[in-house]
Parts: C-alpha cells; structure tokens; sequence
C-alpha cells in the first residue's frame, strides 16, 4: 500500500538517501499520524546501515549542525525548518529484568518494527525514490489503526515486561486517540502493572509524564478510568483509586466519589489547558475516603476533607516528583473548594464576599472554574437552579473583588509604617494591628485605601497599644505567680 507523504524535507531526505546509497524509512509517530489525517512535526527516520553517519550526511545538506548524537544508541537529532528528526540505524533490542535500558545491536527493517511497543507505531514508510510512500506493515498497524485497537507486534506480557513505561503508553495512546486497549494487552498490563515501581526500572519522572499526558488529553476520564480498572492506578496514585466506592449524598454530585471525580475533571477539561487547574480537579476530594462518616438524618459526610486535602498534596507533589512551583497553587484550590458553596444562598453579606475574594486572590476565576465543574448531578432542575445562583455568586465576587483592588489583598499600611507610628518593635503585635486593619476593610468599615487605612490606624492605635501593655502585666504577673 502506498500513502504520499507530501512533504518536502521528506523529499530532499530520500533524494539524499538515493544519491548516497542508503535505504531509509520514516517510522513511528509520524507514520500513524500521517494515516489518521494529523500533522505532526516530530519525524524518525530508520536507517539501514550507520544513522549517525547519514545524520551527519543530512547535516551538512541543509548546512544545520547535528543537535545531538548518542552513539551507544546510534541515534542523532536535527532541528530544521520547525521539524525535529531523529536518526536512528535500525537495530533490535535485549532487556536486563532490573532495566529498561537496551543491549542494542544492528538489525534489519522487520527486525526493528518488531522491538516498538504498538502496532499502530510498527509502521515504516519508504523514502527512497523506488519505495517513495510504501507502507511495510507486517503486523497489521494500518489495520489497527482503522479498528481503533492499541496492540502489541511480539507477546505483550514480553513487550511489558522489558519496558513497563509502554504500560503508560497503552493507556495515553488509548486516551488521545480514543482507541481500545486489545483484551490480550490490557490483561498482560494488569497481570504486570507491577514492574512500574519494581527495583526502580521506571524513573518516577517518566511515570508522571505519561500520567500528566493523560490528564491533558480532551477526555481525561477515559485514561484515568483505564489505569483504575486496569489496577496501575493502585501502583501509581493509590489515593485516587481509594476514591472508588465511597458514597455521598446525591444532592450536586455523582453518587461514588471516584466516578464524580472523573466527570469534574472532564467538566472542567472542556474549558481550560491549565494542566494544575485539572490536577486540582483530580485531587479535590482526595481525603474524602479518610474523612467519611454516617451521620442518622444526614447520610455520608466528610467534614474537613478540603483542608486534609489540601495537606495532602506536598507528600503526593514530593512522591510524584511534581513541580513544587505548582504546589501551592493546588493546595489553595482544594482548601478552597467548598468556600463559594453557601454564598449561594440568601442573605450572605458583602463581607463575605470580600473574604473570599481576598483570599482567592489571583486564583479566583480558578477557583470559580473548578466549583462551577463540581456540580455532578444528574437532575438537571437541581444543576440549572445551582448555576443561576452561582452565576449571581460569581458576578458578586469579581466585582467586590476589582472594586475593591482585592487580587493581592493585604493591609496598605505596610509593618515598617505600623512599627513606626506605634513605637513597636517587630514581633507578633504588629501582625496583629495589622490583622485589625486588614479585618475593617473586609467588613466594609473602611475602604482598601491607603489614606483610609492609615487613618483608622491613628484611630486604633492608642487603644491597642493599652490592650498589649495590659497583657504584658497580666503575663508577668503570671509568671511572678508560679514563682513563689
């Protein structure tokens, strides 16, 4: 079968190929993508012969130094005209059980297709002038490409087993491409989800990075689903996959916690890129398994699950070897999860609107996001009567919030200014005149303005540089007490 791969640095590849005496094919990535009608600038070219050698034939053709050569692997890299290309020769591979880096040796076309994880990536595709857009596919790729089937070429539990990242890789392929896992193949994953965290063969960087490419795909929920069912999910993030089973009242939410997270993240995949915005959307409920209770009249609870899920996540982020960067960030949105909820109802002050908006700060449109994605429920009356309230919850916060310059919110009297006018020295009572000014402002006795807050502190101040004296007394005192 043939398919025209019309591109040009292709063509002047193969013609370079053919007046050089080498046979070349562009395989992988490239070649499956071509077929499913997606562009795709990362192209591997399979060389028979010396990889690096032609590599460095193409390098000086286009007049681009090599960006890189790995010899162990024969391998070379080239970035030209927005297309990164990597040669390699073709070679066959042999794995230690304790690594899944390859004894590699020089091999032939069919030899080299059989060593890659899927079929749909066992595909080469001719360049040279007598073979220009000729599909080898002696294991049926094209065919699973059409079918939507992710299978291996050789013996899965073979395939698994020398490299367990193409575990990972089944399930982000399945996800982004919406296809199915071949029955073979995912019971050879279940059988060794294992050998992902055995003896260190996997970098946990490489777990995540295939997991963070799952949760950035249109549909989250159908990847996140394969790795729970599959049991990888137990090896990988045991915190989420303790989400399955546990009930929870209906009243906004899917009934089982796992199942109502993997529509929030959906929910909330159909409106942002932000990949830390979709992990805090997987991990808002995470410590509703360890917070559970029955209580007669009520049904399930989870009191305090957002601020233990929020405390939380530096152990998962430091297992995980996520970005500590983004920490933070994850944390504020699960400890902020439920915080909008009762501004929905009736008879809420402006104050409380302007705490909130304080506290959210830059994360406030986020944090709205990802409440507005919690709502789960499957009677749309009770769905449609939450959003029009939360529609009305929403207009009031931002506009409390620019109104009242509450983005980076704190006392415009800075501590130097209060040590000063007060006569104090650092300590824990400039934070708490500091607190007081910060408080009048969010109860809309005075405005977040500088002179404003400069004024009420002259006002205050008198009588809470009494109320510390009166303290200090009391506690010396005290302690003369105890003494005698």
């Amino acid at each position: 079968m043939r398919l025209d791969p019309d591109n040009i640095i292709l063509k002047k590849i193969g013609k370079a190929a053919d007046e050089s005496g080498f046979r070349i094919y562009v395989v992988g990535g490239y070649v499956r993508d071509l077929i499913l009608g997606i562009r795709d600038n990362d192209i591997d070219i399979m060389v028979l012969g010396d990889g690096i050698k032609f590599a460095e034939l193409i390098s000086e053709k286009f007049n681009r130094p090599l960006d890189a050569v790995y010899k162990n692997f024969a391998t070379a890299l080239l970035n030209t005209d927005g297309y990164k290309i990597e040669f390699a020769s073709a070679r066959k591979e042999s794995y230690s059980r304790n690594s899944r880096k390859p004894e590699v040796e020089s091999a032939g076309l069919i030899e080299d297709l059989s060593r890659r994880d899927f079929t749909i990536n066992a595909i080469a595709l001719g360049l040279n002038e007598d073979n220009y857009g000729m599909l080898t596919d002696n294991f049926n790729g094209y065919r699973d490409i059409q079918d939507k089937i992710i299978r291996t070429p050789l013996d899965p539990l073979k395939t698994f087993e020398d490299d367990p990242l193409r575990i990972m890789r089944a399930v982000r392929f399945a996800a982004k491409l919406n296809f199915t896992i071949d029955e073979n193949a995912f019971d050879a994953i279940k059988k060794m989800k294992n050998r992902l965290t055995e003896d260190k063969v996997v970098s946990q960087e490489r777990i995540t990075n295939e997991f963070l490419q799952i949760l950035m795909t249109d549909k989250p929920s159908a990847g996140l689903d394969l790795l729970f069912r599959s049991g990888v999910m137990d090896v990988i993030f045991p915190e989420i996959s303790a989400l399955a089973g546990v009930e929870q009242r209906k009243e906004y939410h899917h009934k089982d916690v796992f199942y109502h997270t993997l529509i929030v993240v959906d929910n909330i995949s159909m409106k942002t890129e932000n990949l830390w915005l979709r992990f805090a959307a997987l991990v808002h409920d995470i410590a509703k398994p360890l917070t559970k209770k029955f209580i007669d009249g009520t049904g399930w609870t989870f009191h305090g699950h957002e601020e233990l899920g929020a405390r939380m996540m530096k152990k998962i982020f430091i297992r995980m070897k996520l970005p500590m960067n983004r920490l933070e960030y994850v944390e504020k949105l699960v400890r902020m999860h439920l915080r909008p909820i009762p501004l929905a109802k009736e008879n809420v002050t402006d104050s409380a609107f302007r705490r909130l908006a304080a506290e959210a700060g830059n994360e406030l449109e986020d944090l709205l996001m990802l409440c507005r994605a919690d709502i789960t429920s499957k009677n749309p009356d009770k769905v449609n009567r939450f959003m029009n309230n939360y529609a009305l919850v929403e207009k009031m916060v931002m506009e409390v919030q620019a109104k009242d310059e509450l983005r980076n919110f704190q006392s415009p009297v800075r501590g130097n200014e209060i040590m000063e006018i007060c006569g104090l020295k650092e300590g824990r009572e400039v934070g708490i005149i500091k607190s007081k000014i910060e408080e009048a402002i969010l109860e809309g006795e005075i405005k977040n303005d500088y002179e404003e807050a400069k004024k009420y502190l002259l006002d205050i101040k008198d009588e809470m540089l009494s109320s510390f004296a009166k303290n200090k007394s009391k506690q010396t005192a005290k302690i003369k007490s105890s003494r005698s």
